[in-house]
């Protein structure tokens, strides 16, 4: 059996460039998620790869076929923005295992969906001074910069990532960002090594059978 190895962390943690930076290692054990959302496609983004760009209408749609495993509103300055993860028939833990990145609430969710054995949690923190540094930063490359948004972000994320939330949601090991390349070896090194012992742990399973 395959695991959902979720990565998590606050609003620039660094978590997305950790996320492409190890899908693009290239390890063909390990698949992509991709999530919908209902948000504008910012700068760079493509359908599919980043998110599937959705609306409200496919959005009801999934959810009364019962598709939607875990769904996020945010009500931003923009409107109210939708991200979820749907089970649209392209994850199969009988055969692969898969990198995801979701929020704490969204972990919960799919772990409670497909098991918590199945599902590994990945935490990437940042010290919040230069977090915020690198929220500016990344904000002022965008053509629109929406740095009420961006601030907006901040401060629900404190909320959402509390060390009470974390302790509840078992939470037990993190990652410090502190160097990209670092975070990298240390993330790939343990998801390898939990990926070698599930091996072991088949070849187990069919000896016995």
């Amino acid at each position: 059996m395959g695991k959902i190895y979720c990565v998590m962390g606050k609003s620039s943690s660094g978590k997305d460039s950790i996320y492409s930076r190890i899908m693009q290692q290239g390890n063909p054990a390990l698949l992509r998620i991709v999530p919908y959302t209902t948000r504008p496609r910012r700068e760079g983004e493509m359908d599919g790869r980043e998110y599937v760009f959705t609306d409200e209408t496919h959005v009801q749609q999934l959810e009364s076929a019962g598709k939607v495993i875990e769904l996020r509103a945010y009500h931003t300055v923009y409107g109210i923005w939708k991200y979820f993860t749907v089970d649209d028939g392209r994850i199969d833990l009988s055969a692969h295992s898969y990198l995801y990145i979701v929020t704490l609430e969204g972990y919960q969710k799919i772990q409670r969906y497909f098991g918590s054995s199945q599902v590994v949690p990945i935490y990437i923190e940042v010290e919040d001074g230069e977090r915020l540094l690198r929220a500016i930063a990344r904000e002022r490359q965008q053509k629109t910069p929406q740095y009420e948004e961006m601030c907006r972000r901040f401060l629900a994320d404190a909320a959402d990532f509390s060390e009470e939330k974390l302790t509840e949601a078992g939470i037990t090991r993190r990652f410090i960002n502190k160097d990209m390349e670092g975070t990298i070896r240390e993330i790939t090194e343990y998801i390898r090594r939990d990926m070698s012992g599930m091996e072991k742990q088949d070849k187990r399973i069919s000896i016995w059978r």
